[in-house]
């Protein structure tokens, strides 16, 4: 039976789950009522645009809790180093320690890349970004600084992804507990 939602806000976290799991491309109406469970009508209804709309919605949801979460924090903490402590935890828990994978990396894999590239390119650029000035205020020069945000975003993607093959989620906090440490600024300890 379908279920009844007052708010396009509340569909959206189920429907970021079916887009994680099947796609853009495998993201049928069928799953997406499935996932959702709402009828047809009320899936249009909150979203008119279809699922290019639901999509959009989803990737902007992703975007507002990072930038909340990671990329303001990064920016802005009074102690740059916890500011990269606060990204590591906030990303161990977005990511439930390795059992859910990176929606933004799916659309950048999958056949919907070109369709949302600049949003999945802002989205890194933003992370990459963020990390990088963090770690300048903590002590790196700048190149090193936004050499080691490339690896470490980079790096959490690959974590990710290894985790979920090796179905082994200890595996990603192992490995964010590593890029932690590498982040460690010069001649600290």
């Amino acid at each position: 039976m379908p279920r009844v939602m007052g708010e396009r806000g509340d569909v959206v976290p189920l429907l970021a789950e079916v887009f994680r799991t099947y796609g853009f491309e495998g993201a049928s109406l069928a799953r997406i009522t499935e996932g959702t469970r709402l009828g047809k009508g009320s899936i249009y209804n909150f979203f008119p645009g279809g699922k290019e709309e639901m999509a959009e919605a989803v990737l902007s949801e992703i975007d507002t809790w990072f930038r909340d979460q990671v990329f303001q924090p990064l920016r802005h903490a009074a102690d740059a180093q916890q500011g990269v402590a606060d990204m590591f935890t906030a990303v161990g828990r977005y990511f439930l320690s390795g059992r859910k994978v990176c929606l933004v990396g799916v659309f950048a894999l999958g056949h919907e890349r070109d369709r949302y590239a600049v949003k999945v390119q802002a989205y890194f650029a933003e992370w990459v970004q963020a990390l990088a000035a963090a770690l300048q205020r903590a002590g790196h020069d700048a190149d090193g600084a936004l050499a080691l945000a490339e690896d470490v975003v980079g790096g959490i993607q690959g974590a990710l992804v290894l985790a979920r093959a090796a179905d082994e989620p200890a595996l990603f906090m192992r490995a964010l507990a590593r890029m932690q440490q590498r982040l460690v600024p010069p001649g600290t300890c």
